[in-house]
């Protein structure tokens, strides 16, 4: 059975924590998201925002249902939250995204914009019966009665919790993109090519003064989306 903890000295170089005030840290439960890109609520609380001194007192306000992730009522301190996951605490909004030393942060944001989320799409398949799954970068899948043109590297703008819909956003040459991953992450920055590699090499992107591989690129509408210091 796998542990529910770890050293800090091993946590992932994303979480904004010291490694050596303690010697263990709590890991997420298994989730949608890579361990580099989420961090488990208990830790969220307790940690990053300083609603909870201790384990204790955030697993007590989990209990009392002040906690959303996504739209959701969430009880369970080890869930992990993640990248443009939107956190709610009370009458408070958070949204997680990345900074350019490509640590986690929990920036604030206002009720309107935890409404919504934008969801990048990492593959799709064909059901019995034409309908088509789609798979989010969270690992939501949504499931449509019929076909979609809806690509491997697009971006949804998803309601929550309703989990509909608003609006699709090609990844094409002139898209708006923020960068998880490489040299620049955290930034953001204006698609001019897209080389499609027909091997089992990444893609490559290339933005004016630089490129990366297109696991890298989320599509994003506008650069508001990327909520700024208000550090968290």
């Amino acid at each position: 059975m796998s542990s529910s903890h770890m050293k800090r000295l091993t946590m992932p170089r994303s979480w904004p924590l010291p490694r050596k005030s303690s010697i263990w840290i709590q890991k997420p439960n298994p989730c949608g998201h890579s361990l580099d890109h989420c961090m488990p609520l208990g830790v969220i609380l307790r940690d990053i925002l300083g609603v909870a001194q201790n384990r204790r007192e955030a697993k007590k306000i989990v209990h009392s249902k002040l906690v959303k992730v996504d739209g959701n009522m969430e009880t369970d301190t080890g869930r992990g939250v993640g990248l443009m996951d939107v956190l709610t605490v009370g009458e408070e909004n958070y949204r997680c995204v990345l900074d350019t030393n490509g640590k986690l942060r929990y920036r604030s944001i206002s009720a309107k914009e935890a409404s919504t989320k934008l969801c990048r799409v990492i593959g799709k398949n064909t059901l019995k019966g034409g309908k088509t799954q789609v798979h989010l970068h969270d690992g939501r899948n949504i499931l449509f009665e019929e076909s979609t043109d809806y690509k491997t590297g697009d971006s949804l703008v998803i309601a929550l919790p309703s989990q509909e819909v608003k609006s699709h956003h090609k990844f094409e040459d002139g898209s708006m993109a923020y960068l998880t991953g490489g040299n620049h992450i955290g930034e953001v920055a204006t698609v001019r090519s897209i080389d499609i590699k027909r091997s089992s090499k990444a893609n490559e992107v290339q933005f004016d003064d630089f490129g990366t591989i297109s696991d890298y690129v989320f599509v994003i509408v506008k650069e508001s989306d990327i909520p700024s210091e208000g550090e968290l």
